[in-house]
């Protein structure tokens, strides 16, 4: 098989670092939106907590962008299926594994529980679905992804045709699937099933198999004399206001329901927030090209480059600090303590998970097998990383 080498996309790293910072923020603010209704800042907690939720489906997106700019060049033959499976079972399925069981665990210690048939059971059960902690549905939706990954990488190398269709038919899946569900499926944890989150996944795909045009589009913007710049600049603030205008309404559709009881019919929820998800991967690509071209924000970049290549291990192990800060959480007699309290929560999770996977991408052994594919963050020669694969398992 020819590897052809694929030029290197920093953009991703970067973008990674800002969805681990949203799916934090997420669980950071959990509590707050159940706990603080009566509260004069619970606007501002509603609104952190649903509008960085582009997180989940901006990840799924990257997953597919990478796997098809890597892989659409490729013939597919055993050799590469092999290594595809091979890399996602050591990568992505033993960390998954580990890190079910150890939740699993603390959950059964917390709750009291002895070891016996039933409790393995049940253990085995969530494995299986990806429930065994309420964040590693995500692997399980990634998983069925990674078995339609061949299918859908084939179907758009004999026919080619096809590509262009990618992005409709992604959503014509979704909504197929919503529709389908809402009046006639009534599948429990929709949200745990791939169909839920099918167009982001072939809008991925479309970018990462048509990369060179996308990236030449948006180069245009930040290049003022050449002839795509006004037609690029005005699509790209056209996707920005439709990224923010739903974003917004579906964080104050949740404010009116959460502080009032008041709700629409769910397919608005569904419509509003597919919209604001399906445009975060293009618009957060964007940002970070424009952060990366900006020499004032170079610290900035570097520091979201770190946290983006651990992104991964952060994922796992954030929320397990996360409970213990709240496990621990002292008596808060006064209600600016108790923001400063929440506040806390998300530096705890951030700032412990960042220093745990970068130390044990630096110094363990075999580190790999717990987060996953991690960056080498020991001293290289000049050479060695520029002999480094260029785009990362995401």
């Amino acid at each position: 098989m020819t590897t052809i080498k694929k030029e290197r996309v920093p953009e991703l790293n970067i973008i990674r670092a800002i969805c681990i910072l949203g799916i934090i923020t997420v669980h950071a603010t959990s509590y707050a939106t159940v706990q603080l209704t009566d509260s004069s800042y619970f606007v501002l907690y509603n609104f952190f907590n649903i509008f960085m939720k582009f997180g989940t489906p901006t990840f799924i997106a990257m997953s597919a962008f990478v796997l098809f700019y890597n892989y659409s060049d490729r013939p597919v033959n055993r050799e590469l299926l092999t290594g595809f499976y091979k890399k996602r079972l050591m990568y992505i399925l033993l960390p998954y594994f580990l890190f079910s069981l150890f939740y699993f665990s603390i959950t059964q210690v917390i709750a009291g529980a002895t070891l016996n048939v039933e409790l393995i059971t049940s253990f085995i059960n969530k494995l299986l679905t990806g429930k065994s902690y309420t964040h590693l549905y995500f692997v399980f939706i990634n998983v069925q992804f990674y078995l339609l990954f061949p299918l859908l990488l084939l179907l758009f190398k004999r026919y080619p045709g096809t590509r262009k269709w990618a992005i409709v038919s992604g959503i014509a899946i979704q909504w197929l699937f919503i529709l389908g569900n809402k009046y006639h499926f009534h599948v429990t944890s929709r949200g745990s099933w791939c169909f839920t989150y099918f167009s982001y996944y072939m809008l991925g795909a479309w970018l990462g198999m048509n990369y060179s045009k996308i990236k030449a589009k948006i180069m245009d913007i930040t290049l003022k004399n050449s002839a795509g710049h006004k037609e690029s600049g005005i699509l790209m603030r056209g996707l920005w206001a439709i990224w923010l205008c739903s974003g917004i309404s579906h964080s104050i559709v949740w404010y009116q329901s959460r502080l009032y009881g008041s709700s629409v019919n769910s397919l608005a929820y569904d419509l509003l927030y597919s919209i604001f998800a399906f445009t975060s991967l293009p618009v957060l690509m964007h940002a970070a090209g424009m952060l990366l071209r900006t020499q004032k924000f170079s610290f900035l970049c570097q520091q979201l480059n770190r946290l983006g290549s651990l992104s991964f291990g952060v994922y796992l192990i954030h929320p397990f600090f996360l409970l213990l800060y709240r496990q621990l959480s002292p008596a808060i007699s006064t209600a600016s303590l108790l923001h400063l309290w929440y506040i806390g929560g998300f530096i705890v999770s951030l700032y412990c998970s960042w220093i745990v996977v970068g130390l044990a991408a630096r110094y363990l052994p075999y580190a790999w097998m717990i987060f996953g594919n991690l960056p080498k963050l020991k001293k290289e020669s000049n050479e060695h990383r520029s002999n480094r694969k260029n785009i990362s398992i995401s």
